[in-house]
């Protein structure tokens, strides 16, 4: 999925969500969103911490949002290469397929967010 496509998904699904869902669902979103604010971690670790979290558990989705939030907070390659490994070492193998999603995605992303254009 390219990060147009990701970004226009995303925003419409919450819209409907937050304008459908209950007070706890609303409560659940305002608290993802609260925790990833800056605090005593720069919200750079923890964007690059939900990274991880997310290859380890295998969401997609999740994966490519903190790909995203990751750029914007210019983390630079040799760092999302770092992230890769620590969640190969926590997730194991079947991250691998992840990992190819998320480079994937990552080299998209960073073709209209920082304008870079890839091999």
């Amino acid at each position: 999925m390219e990060l147009k496509e990701f970004n226009e998904f995303r925003e419409k699904m919450n819209k409907k969500i937050l304008e459908n869902g209950t007070l706890n669902t609303k409560r659940f979103f305002s608290l993802d969103n609260a925790v990833y604010r800056e605090g005593s971690i720069p919200t750079k670790y923890k964007e690059m911490m939900g990274l991880v979290a997310s290859m380890v558990l295998r969401c997609e989705g999740c994966i490519n949002y903190h790909i995203k939030k990751c750029l914007e907070e210019e983390v630079t390659d040799e760092e999302f290469y770092e992230i890769f490994d620590i969640a190969l070492i926590v997730g194991g193998s079947i991250v691998i397929p992840h990992l190819r999603e998320a480079v994937a995605f990552l080299e998209e992303a960073k073709k209209e967010i920082r304008g870079e254009q890839n091999d």
